[in-house]
């Protein structure tokens, strides 16, 4: 699990046994973030079209300053395709 010795999964499959969960928002036919906690509250995100591949493992700390960065605003460019420095 993981390497250069951070012990963070490299991939979905080494999760066995997470809670994975996504927005209400979602359409049932997948392409969905979804985000599980793992043990020792790091926190795993997917793509759920691909539930086998890679995984993202953020701390708390990590993903609170992600949500903050997005109620703020801080990708809004990356939604409209626009570049931005």
């Amino acid at each position: 699990m993981g390497t250069g010795g951070d012990e963070r999964p490299d991939r979905a499959d080494d999760l066995e046994g997470v809670t994975w969960r996504k927005s209400h928002l979602s359409a049932p036919g997948g392409n969905c973030v979804e985000l599980a906690v793992l043990p020792g509250g790091r926190i795993a995100v997917r793509n759920s079209r691909y539930p086998e591949g890679p995984v993202l493992v953020w701390t708390r700390e990590e993903m609170a300053a992600f949500v903050r960065g997005a109620k703020d605003g801080d990708f809004d460019a990356l939604a409209r395709r626009e570049q931005s420095a």
